[in-house]
């Protein structure tokens, strides 16, 4: 049986991908590329936030599993939401890569002014840092973002350390500390999604990281807890049982901050309700900002 395999179209989609494809091969298991265009592909004119988050890169997807023209997907595990259709399971989580956002810079450090980020949680931490930052909106592939970058229209860009490396990319700059500007939930890590079948759930299987696939599952219960998907600032990180989350308002004058040692998804669930509690406020003031019903 070959498995088809779906993708977006970006460069960066296709290095993920093609990165599962030879996991597979290595295992005997043959595999073909598909690629699917998606809405947030297409909208790149417009905040996240304003098409329905990060999801809008994961729904063309699901649907072709589900439709059964593809059998699996690959994503970058922090595009996926929490809530997912039926039929569907994440049968692979990959080793992680680097968890830690880039700070991309032609200039000195101590030059730069304006920062170009479409993500609320980097521009509230980025401000939280320096207060006397601009940070305008930025969207489209590492290409797009890089040569915007490069044309004098922000003097630094924002990207995942982990994109960088996935495609080979070295640009001057520093990855920012993970205690300080803390991830998204699961940034770093790929996942292979799939058709709840056993005869594609199994060969994936032998794809999985186990002790990544917990710290990204205590991340994600954090997350589901919280609520607030893209709309709320809000970073998530877990390492080998290690937590630190935070939300914080949308100009990062505030926040609301949990560091705790977590050896299960309850626990970590326990820690989410209770930051949800602690950060109420701020999630509501985050939606009400972004014009979006909780």
């Amino acid at each position: 049986m070959s498995l088809r395999i779906g993708t977006r179209g970006s460069a960066l989609a296709l290095a993920q991908t093609n990165k599962v494809v030879g996991m597979l091969a290595d295992r005997g298991i043959e595999a073909e590329i598909v690629t699917i265009a998606t809405e947030g592909d297409a909208a790149t004119n417009v905040p996240l936030h304003a098409i329905g988050g990060q999801g809008v890169f994961v729904r063309a997807l699901d649907d072709a599993i589900l439709r059964g023209e593809i059998d699996a997907a690959v994503h970058s595990m922090k595009d996926i939401p929490a809530e997912r259709p039926a039929g569907l399971v994440c049968s692979a989580v990959l080793e992680r890569d680097s968890p830690a956002d880039f700070l991309a810079h032609e200039g000195p450090l101590d030059v730069v002014r304006v920062v170009g980020s479409s993500s609320t949680r980097r521009r509230a931490q980025l401000l939280r840092d320096d207060p006397t930052l601009s940070v305008k909106q930025l969207r489209g592939n590492v290409d797009t973002r890089i040569r915007k970058l490069r044309e004098g229209e922000y003097d630094a860009i924002v990207l995942a350390e982990a994109g960088l490396q996935r495609l080979g990319l070295t640009l001057p700059g520093e990855p920012l500390p993970t205690d300080r500007f803390v991830p998204s939930p699961n940034q770093g890590t790929v996942a292979v999604v799939c058709r709840d079948d056993p005869a594609v759930t199994g060969p994936l299987a032998t794809l999985d990281h186990a002790p990544t696939r917990l710290d990204v599952e205590i991340e994600r219960a954090v997350m589901e807890e919280v609520g607030g998907g893209c709309f709320t600032p809000q970073g998530i990180y877990c390492r080998g049982g290690d937590l630190i989350a935070e939300v914080l308002a949308l100009d990062g004058s505030r926040w609301e901050r949990i560091e705790r040692r977590i050896a299960t998804v309850d626990e970590a669930r326990e820690c989410g309700q209770g930051l949800r509690r602690q950060a109420g406020g701020l999630i509501r003031e985050a939606y009400a900002a972004l014009g979006v019903k909780p």
